[in-house]
């Protein structure tokens, strides 16, 4: 046998092994492939080429592992369980650049799955060697490091403290000034990770510097970016009053407003989290988002969206209001009430309604004045609808009960009492017949449009207990009226009066 023929066998068992580790690569981005790839014992065909003599055959083994175990989390656990992990940790730290950003999904692939998955990626050291991967020059292995870093870290706080630990924060920061684009993506997104969990993490984060840098990327003209900037901003500033105000502190108002009507659906929605996050945190930090045209802008931006984009824009009327009566009077005054009508009108889903119901609570429990800006808005026959339909959820109920009370206690203007006066329940009752006994006493116009409306044959017709304070209402509203008219709009006083027809004898 020639030389030439025994080096044939050697290249032919090369060119086998490539071809393998390639289709296996190619058959593995589509799932339907994947389980007969798994039964095919996949896993441990894989193993033994992750250590191949061929740098290509070691690339595309690892691909084709992260491909896997990205797919589902039987496969990620396949993946612990066949101690691949070790290896390419140990492969980060000595192999070239394509290696370190297959290895480095891969450890991706294993650790978005869950929190213990990404516990054994942190288990086998991998922390420390992703971290090294976010020094090196390739900005395709940074990111490989940043994102595989991220997932780790999204899980809870004790894998972010791990992740924050290691190190990984300054080099984060660093990397979100580089100037690749995809890289500062990913750097933005795995800061936000870490960030959401605690405000100490978050703290962590800010102390690296992080929010000037991402405060100067609000305008960067790539969506996928602010989707990152903004969210990051938000896990920041959800935590603290402090954390906040160094957000706010690194001028990002009024620029952020220009990005509510941003084309790109994720940045508007990130943006408004943004600024709900600073409004509920102090009467200051609302009234700098009033003076910045915030509330016009959230009011516009809820008329413009839909469904759970909607939602934080919403909300941030509900936490500006919330604060006081004139920061309320500032939500008045943009029109937020009638915008707020119209999405408890056009929303089905629950959550959403009941986010505009507590919103319109707030608004409507400073003074009368306000409760009259959100009556005349129609709102309170809705929120009755939606407290006494059994097709809402428990939390639409109490959120539109709640709503109702607190409106309720404070609304004089009786012309939007009067529908909830013939179909609001005893609990709901009791808080509108109080406004007519608070009403009735001082006005006249208002006691004569109340007996023509039906109002006061309504209230005797009321079944309550004596000594209750419904009854004490009750009591109130008829000490308004001459007894005569009382008598005349209870049950049973024309069958009385006819009664006394019959019985009287004509004097002849």
């Amino acid at each position: 046998m020639s030389q030439r023929q025994v080096l044939q066998v050697f290249e032919q068992y090369q060119k086998s092994r490539t071809q393998f580790v390639q289709t296996i690569a190619e058959l593995s981005t589509r799932p339907q492939n994947i389980e007969t790839l798994q039964n095919a014992g996949v896993m441990s065909l894989l193993r033994p080429l992750l250590l191949d003599v061929v740098p290509t055959v070691q690339q595309t083994a690892a691909l084709a592992l992260g491909r896997l175990a990205n797919y589902n989390d039987d496969l990620a656990e396949a993946v612990v369980k066949g101690d691949i992990l070790p290896q390419l940790v140990y492969s980060l730290a000595e192999q070239n650049r394509f290696y370190k950003k297959a290895a480095a999904f891969v450890l991706r692939a294993v650790a978005k799955h869950s929190p213990q998955l990404a516990q054994s990626v942190v288990d086998c050291g991998a922390l420390d060697a992703l971290v090294i991967c976010l020094e090196e020059f390739d900005p395709g292995v940074k990111e490989s490091a940043a994102w595989a870093l991220g997932y780790i870290a999204r899980h809870n706080a004790e894998l972010s403290q791990a992740v924050v630990d290691a190190g990984a924060v300054p080099l984060l920061v660093l990397c979100i000034q580089e100037p690749e684009l995809s890289l500062k993506r990913i750097s933005a997104s795995a800061l936000s990770d870490v960030c959401k969990h605690s405000p100490e993490l978050a703290q962590t984060v800010v102390d690296a510097g992080a929010i000037a840098h991402l405060a100067q990327m609000i305008l960067n003209p790539d969506a996928k970016l602010k989707r990152q900037v903004f969210s990051a901003l938000s896990q920041i500033s959800k935590h603290s009053v402090d954390l906040s105000e160094m957000v706010v502190e690194a001028e990002i108002f009024p620029a952020v407003l220009t990005c509510l009507r941003d084309p790109d659906e994720y940045v508007r929605k990130n943006v408004a989290t943004l600024i709900r996050e600073i409004a509920k945190h102090t009467p200051e930090l609302a009234q700098l988002i009033v003076n910045a045209g915030g509330v016009a802008a959230i009011v516009d931006y809820v008329g413009e969206s839909k469904g759970n984009v909607r939602l934080p824009g919403v909300m941030t009327l509900g936490y500006i209001a919330a604060h006081s009566d004139n920061l309320a009077m500032a939500v008045i005054v943009s029109k937020g009430v009638n915008q707020l009508a119209i999405t408890l009108a056009e929303e089905s889903e629950d959550h959403i309604k009941a986010a505009v119901g507590w919103s319109l609570g707030q608004i409507g429990r400073h003074t009368p004045e306000h409760a009259k800006a959100v009556a005349v808005a129609n709102v309170l026959p809705r929120l009755l609808q939606l407290y006494l339909a059994a097709s809402s959820s428990e939390d639409l109920q109490i959120k539109s009960k709640k709503a109702l009370k607190n409106i309720l206690q404070k609304c004089v203007h009786l012309q939007a009492l009067e529908p909830l006066l013939h179909d609001a329940p005893a609990n709901v009752l009791k808080h509108v017949v109080g406004q007519y006994s608070k009403v009735l006493p001082h006005d006249s116009k208002a006691r004569r449009i109340f007996v023509t409306s039906g109002g006061l044959k309504k209230v005797q017709e009321i079944k309550c207990d004596p000594g209750s304070a419904l009854h004490e209402y009750i009591s109130s509203i008829n000490n308004c009226f001459p007894e005569e008219i009382v008598r005349y709009y209870s049950p049973g006083y024309s069958e009385a009066l006819l009664e006394r027809v019959e019985q009287f004898i004509p004097t002849s």
